[in-house]
C-alpha cells in the first residue's frame, strides 16, 4: 500500500488499487456494495442524530465510518505484513478473503445503535446490523446460508466488541475496537466532550493533530500521534491505550505521541504509551 496524506485528517488511507499480500477483491465488491446501499448510507446520516444533535458529542455519522473503516483496513494490511494470525474467519472455516470483509463490515455499521440512543449504543448496533446483514449478505453473492451465518457472527462480535466491556475474541474484532479510537485528531476525540468546553476532554482532543499508521520494525504496526502540547497524552492514554488494552493486538502494534509545537521548553517532546 502507499502511503497517502490527507491534509485536513492526516490519514493514511486504505487504497483497494494497490498490490496487497492477501486476496481482496472480495472486499473491493463490498465496499462498493456498502457504498451505493441507500439503507446503509440513511444509517449512517441518522447516527448522528442523538450524539450530536441532541446531546451536543463529536461526529459519529459517515465521516467517522470513512475514516475509521479505512484506518481498520490499513491495520489489517500492516498486520497482515507483519504476520499477525487471524482467527475470525479461519476459526469459522471462512477463506482468507473473508477476513478483510468481517473488518470492512463490522467497521461500516458499527455505530448504527446510535439511531436508537447514544447510551450503550453497541448493544442497540447488534439486532439492527443483524437485520442488515440478513439482506447484503446474500445479496452479495458470495456466501451460502451456512456461510451467510458465520460472516454475520463474526461482524456482529467485533461491532459488539468495538465499545463495551467485551473482549475481542478474534483480531479481526480487535482491529475495529482499535480503529474506532484512532479518529481523534483536531476535535475528532471518541471520549465525549460538550462543545466550547474547555474540560480536559475538549482541550486533550484538540491537542491531536495528526494520526499516522505505518509499519513498526520491532512490531508490525507503529501508531504515531502528533500533538501540540501535553494535554494530548491524557487524550491518547485514557481513549487510544484503554482501546489497545484487552484487544488482542497489544504485543502487535506500538503507540507515540510526539509533541509538534516548537516551544522552547516543551514539557513532553516524545513519549511512547
Amino acid at each position: 500500500m502507499s502511503e497517502t496524506t490527507d491534509a485536513d485528517e492526516g490519514r493514511r488511507e486504505y487504497d483497494p488499487e494497490d498490490d496487497h499480500a492477501f486476496p481482496d477483491e472480495r472486499l473491493n465488491e463490498v465496499l462498493e456494495f456498502v457504498e451505493n446501499d441507500p439503507e446503509i448510507q440513511a444509517y449512517l446520516d441518522a447516527q448522528n442524530v442523538n450524539p450530536v444533535t441532541r446531546k451536543g458529542y463529536n461526529d459519529h455519522g459517515s465521516k467517522h465510518i470513512e475514516i475509521v473503516r479505512n484506518r481498520a483496513l490499513t491495520l489489517y494490511e500492516l498486520l497482515k505484513a507483519g504476520g499477525v494470525e487471524f482467527n475470525g474467519a479461519a476459526d469459522q472455516g471462512l477463506d482468507e478473503a473473508d477476513e478483510g470483509v468481517i473488518v470492512a463490515l463490522a467497521a461500516t455499521i458499527h455505530d448504527i445503535g446510535h439511531v436508537v440512543h447514544r447510551d450503550d449504543h453497541a448493544y442497540w448496533s447488534i439486532p439492527l446490523a443483524a437485520d442488515l446483514l440478513d439482506r447484503i449478505l446474500p445479496e452479495l453473492g458470495f456466501y451460502d446460508t451456512a456461510e451467510v451465518v458465520r460472516v454475520k457472527g463474526e461482524v456482529l462480535h467485533a461491532i459488539l466488541c468495538h465499545h463495551t466491556k467485551e473482549d475481542p475474541l478474534t483480531t479481526e474484532a480487535g482491529i475495529v475496537r482499535v480503529a474506532d479510537a484512532l479518529d481523534m485528531e483536531k476535535g475528532r476525540s471518541r471520549i465525549p466532550y460538550e462543545k466550547g468546553g474547555r474540560g480536559i476532554n475538549t482541550v486533550s482532543s484538540q491537542a491531536i493533530q495528526g494520526v499516522t499508521l505505518m509499519q513498526g520494525g520491532s512490531v508490525p504496526v507503529l501508531v504515531e500521534i502528533e500533538m501540540l502540547n501535553a494535554a494530548g497524552v491524557y487524550q491518547v492514554d485514557n481513549l487510544l491505550k484503554a482501546k489497545l488494552r484487552d484487544s488482542g493486538l497489544e504485543d502487535d502494534i506500538r503507540i507515540v505521541a510526539v509533541n509538534i509545537r516548537e516551544d522552547e521548553n516543551p514539557l513532553v517532546e516524545r513519549v511512547e504509551l
